[in-house]
């Protein structure tokens, strides 16, 4: 396994104050729908969008209501909120993925946010000819508690896998489809460098100006998702920011090879 990423450490105490812009990304969110509503269009593939911890489907409302604008069929989770990942949570996506590639019959994309993401990544890594791309939106899959400003009441309410201590070694191993990890050096809850992909020939790390708690609705993390659910099928391809009118929202979006 590569060691070039550097080791994860919680972020500064001082960013979790700033985490309160997640409204005023929601705001502008908003005010860019005009400019959201030119983002590449979609084949009709289904998508699977997973909430954060302690998050239900209503925060990822905004984001599947894009999806489906866009040409896309967005789901839920449907397994309320996210507590942690107990062996029913566990069942249950398993059933939603298989649920969704038999009705649609195509591969499935996994769009999963902070906790959410750590799902999205196991499910491809156990199930991987029904996935057919993962994007995270901020998930500490390197390191999920240590890199982290989860206030400990609520981290204490997380229900515990049986198996925690394997996963949880497990986790930043590199998955085996196409995988885009979309991360902010001013997230105020989740480290950044722990939220990074090793690097290989069909995964990146993106990065964004957004808040942890905003990320999922930031009209820039929305228009990089479109491009990159808007690549044929097997004809992946790294990010490259796109020119023109319709992104003058997109100050700083780059792929990066190893963040230093």
């Amino acid at each position: 396994m590569s060691t070039d990423l550097p080791l994860p450490r919680p972020p500064r105490a001082g960013l979790f104050f700033l985490e309160g812009r997640a409204l005023f990304e929601l705001g502008a969110l908003l005010a860019a729908y005009p400019w959201l509503r030119q983002a590449p269009r979609g084949d009709g593939h289904p998508i699977l969008v997973l909430p954060g911890f302690m998050a239900s489907d209503f925060s990822t409302r905004a984001l599947r209501r894009f999806l489906r604008d866009s040409g896309y069929a967005a789901h839920g989770w449907k397994l309320g909120r996210n507590v942690g990942p107990k062996q029913e949570t566990v069942d249950g996506l398993v059933r939603r993925l298989a649920d969704l590639r038999k009705r649609y019959e195509r591969r499935v994309s996994l769009i999963g946010w902070s906790l959410g993401g750590v799902y999205a990544r196991e499910l491809a890594r156990n199930f991987s000819s029904d996935v057919r791309q993962v994007i995270t939106l901020a998930s500490p899959f390197r390191d999920l508690e240590a890199a982290t400003n989860v206030p400990r009441f609520l981290i204490s309410r997380r229900q515990r896998h049986p198996n925690e201590a394997f996963l949880r070694a497990s986790l930043r191993a590199p998955i085996p489809v196409p995988t885009t990890a979309i991360f902010s050096r001013s997230d105020g809850i989740a480290a950044w460098q722990s939220c990074l992909e090793e690097p290989g020939p069909k995964s990146e790390n993106l990065e964004v100006e957004s808040s942890h708690l905003g990320i999922g609705h930031h009209p820039v993390v929305l228009l990089t998702i479109a491009d990159r659910l808007a690549q044929p099928e097997s004809e992946w391809r790294p990010f490259q920011p796109p020119s023109g009118w319709r992104w003058p929202l997109v100050p700083r979006v780059f792929t990066i090879a190893a963040a230093t």
